[in-house]
């Protein structure tokens, strides 16, 4: 029951190729040999060491305190 043979691969096989065409076939094929090969270029390049970048200026930084106001402009409104 659950014995496959050579005639049952022959017959899926024929079944896709018809289904995709091949063409289809190895212009996926292909595609996904370029995917692995791009996939280890990137594992390959994030194993070297980074180097530390220097930056061109130094950091500045904004120096916040508390209470203060978060305007300038003030106004004093009386009432009557």
């Amino acid at each position: 029951m659950g014995g496959t043979s050579i005639w049952h691969w022959i017959v899926v096989g024929l079944i896709v190729v018809l289904l995709f065409g091949r063409g289809k076939i190895s212009d996926m094929m292909g595609d996904v040999a370029k995917g692995i090969k791009a996939f280890k270029k990137g594992m390959s390049e994030d194993d070297t060491p980074a180097k530390p970048a220097q930056p061109s200026e130094p950091v500045r930084t904004i120096d916040h305190q508390a209470g203060a106001p978060t305007s300038t402009a003030t106004t004093d409104h009386k009432v009557g």
